[in-house]
């Protein structure tokens, strides 16, 4: 076994790598740029290496520097984490002759299934059902829409070497597939340095499911069940579990005999995945495989309790798998929600900025419940433009769908982070609702439940007035000083045009607050200064983010974020006759929406736009943002051009009427 690895990563899976060599008795070296120079998996490294500047094409894709920093502290091998160069056949071969190991799949393997033309041609000769398609390549958008045409819309327009929903598209019409080939193009240039495009039918209303397949060098290869990966925005996967709430045991083993027989094709050895869209009637084509750790791996490792990144560096050193397929099997439900920094009230646009506060919920390992939290980041670090916006993956595990679930829900309830916009909310809106709980998913799933984005939850009428009283205890209890003990309290709580009246009477540590036309018990454990309280009323136990704002408090709960004033019932008579601040009309200017660079602009000054035309993009976080018209109008200045910098809400252009 290795006696010193080296993680060419960073954030949240190069700390999880650590944590596996480590319990292995393996020394750890970490990598890091000047953006990351105080970053968490530096912290836990055993060594740390410098590689260069912050942006990733001037450190983390350097492979002679990696290599370099290998050569320097005696690392034998090197765990690529994933992205960056995980799935870079070069970068395997540069290793392999500077006499380091690659903790991954061999060249040939990663070469093979990095390239999805090839890779489908593949999975075809294998025998594993592949998508319709066009497998040659695209020279230029004219070319895109004819190809389209013939396979007929909607259509996939991906880069051949994709990953992690860049460089994807899916068009409906002529428009779309010219815009979305154009994207994509630039996406995968500047994301992987290849800019080849292919299209393929898009399956409407698919699930996206995926196999993890594990093999060895000794011609050894299991499949460990498979992850739900349906829910996705912009083709990135947001929440996953396992199993699947959709499989019945002979699609699971159909699918995953398939997966086998594709990794045994290439020769793999090491951890991966083959990803499939399945349809309504569980028919299944074969995606793409990743030739690396996925994102997602913690749900699988916690339904089998097998320790992924354990075995690929067992596998790396040469041993042959200990586990036979009849040794595999899938206990309980495993849920994972990605936290990004994203806000979800703003279309999901990327959040940077420093972490004021990071206070994830405890990890348990209990017979009936697992939280688990796989980070990257610490209280008081940043959040940069640099690199992906993932703050934490947060996972539970419970007997059950149903249990796991709720676990994930009251973990997420008690998830702090303040200093950037984060998609708690969302995730927790998700939770909640009714289709989720009963698995009802497809890749559409936020597009269909969020037609008009998020704009948080409407809390049922009983739980708003439990939050309303839960309000008007804290202020009790924050004015206990001014109050001079007295035990009986008048309070009034508004929340918009919505009103809730309280007669209160304090005993000890218990409020008698009448709800519903009854008294009942509240018990209140918030202190002054507590970012977090909880209350109980009758068996019902809730936990809300709670912090205090003039006249109140702004109250986060289950994706429903609030703002109660709590004042005397007098107070509150006469705030309904204060005027209405009225916002400025901010309708004529085009804001950047997101910190990013602008790489794109479509019009010229006196242009006249229509609604829905491309206006210019922005891009974020290795992402293209297209911003479009709102409606009808003339542009009147451009005050941002290609290349400008911009913070957010900078002012691109503005408009005039028509």
């Amino acid at each position: 076994m290795f006696k010193k690895i080296l993680i060419a990563n960073r954030g949240e899976i190069a700390c999880r790598v650590i944590k596996s060599a480590q319990e292995m008795g393996i020394k750890t070296v970490a990598v890091y740029s000047d953006a990351d120079r105080v970053a968490l998996h530096v912290r836990l490294a055993d060594e740390a290496v410098y590689i260069g500047n912050s942006p990733a094409a001037e450190s983390y894709l350097l492979g002679d520097k990696i290599i370099a920093a290998c050569k320097e502290t005696g690392a034998e091998a090197v765990h690529p984490g994933y992205g960056f160069l995980s799935e870079n056949a070069v970068f395997c071969g540069q290793l392999t002759d500077a006499g380091l190991v690659f903790i991954g799949p061999p060249p040939k393997a990663i070469k093979a299934m990095g390239d999805k033309i090839t890779s489908k041609k593949i999975a075809a000769e294998a025998g594993v059902a592949t998508v319709p398609g066009h497998m040659g390549l695209i020279e230029d958008a004219d070319e895109a829409v004819k190809i389209a045409r013939q396979i007929t819309y909607p259509v996939m327009i991906k880069a051949s070497a994709g990953g992690g929903g860049k460089g994807m598209r899916v068009a409906y019409n002529d428009a779309e597939a010219r815009e979305g080939f154009a994207r994509s193009k630039s996406e995968a240039a500047s994301s992987f340095g290849d800019d080849r495009i292919f299209i393929e039918k898009f399956i409407e209303d698919p699930r996206h499911i995926e196999i993890q397949v594990l093999a060895d060098a000794h011609g050894n290869c299991i499949y460990l069940g498979e992850r739900e990966c349906s829910i996705q925005r912009r083709h990135q996967k947001v929440i996953e579990e396992a199993p699947s709430p959709f499989l019945d045991e002979v699609t699971r083993k159909l699918m995953g005999e398939q997966a086998v027989a594709l990794a045994q094709a290439v020769d793999y050895a090491s951890a991966g995945t083959v990803e499939v869209i399945v349809d309504k009637d569980r028919n299944f084509y074969f995606l793409e495989m990743n030739t690396r750790l996925q994102v997602e791996h913690p749900v699988t490792e916690m339904i089998t309790n097998v320790d992924l990144v354990e075995q690929m560096l067992l596998v790396a050193a040469g041993e042959k798998l200990t586990l036979a397929q009849d040794d595999v099997t899938l206990t309980g439900w495993a849920m994972e929600s990605r936290i990004y920094a994203e806000d979800p009230y703003r279309n999901f646009l990327p959040s940077v900025g420093r972490l004021s506060r990071y206070r994830p919920p405890a990890e348990i390992v209990e017979n009936e419940l697992e939280v688990r939290n796989d980070t990257g980041v610490f209280e008081g670090g940043e959040i940069s433009t640099f690199y992906d916006p993932m703050i934490a993956k947060l996972c539970t595990w419970a007997p059950d769908r149903t249990k796991a679930i709720e676990a994930m829900a009251d973990a997420l309830d008690v998830f702090e982070i303040e200093g950037v916009g984060h998609n708690i909310p969302f995730l927790q809106a998700v939770m909640g609702q009714e289709r989720f709980q009963k698995g009802n998913l497809t890749t559409g799933y936020i597009a269909e439940e969020f037609p008009d984005g998020f704009a948080g939850v409407a809390l049922d009428t009983q739980t708003l007035h439990e939050i309303a009283a839960f309000a008007a205890c804290a202020k009790i209890v924050q004015e206990a000083r001014k109050n001079n003990g007295a035990k009986t309290h008048l309070q009034a709580v508004m929340m918009g045009d919505m009103r809730w009246d309280f007669d209160i009477e304090k005993r000890d540590d218990l409020f008698m607050v009448a709800l519903s036309g009854a008294q009942s018990e509240l018990v209140l454990d918030w202190q002054p200064g507590q970012t977090l309280g909880t209350f109980s009323i009758g068996d019902v136990t809730r936990t809300a983010k709670i912090n205090p704002i003039t006249g109140g408090f702004s109250i986060r709960y289950r994706g429903a974020d609030m703002v109660m004033k709590v004042v005397t019932p007098r107070i509150a008579d006469l705030m309904k006759l204060m005027p209405v601040k009225i916002p400025p009309d901010m309708s004529k200017f085009l804001l950047c929406p997101m910190p990013g660079v602008v790489v794109g602009l479509d019009v010229a000054e006196g242009d006249v736009v229509e609604d829905g035309q491309a206006l210019a993009v922005v891009e974020a976080m290795k992402m293209e943002n297209v911003l479009r018209a709102e409606k009808r109008a003339r542009v009147s200045k451009i005050l941002a051009g290609v290349g400008s910098v911009l913070a957010v809400d900078a002012v691109i252009l503005e408009f005039e009427e028509v």
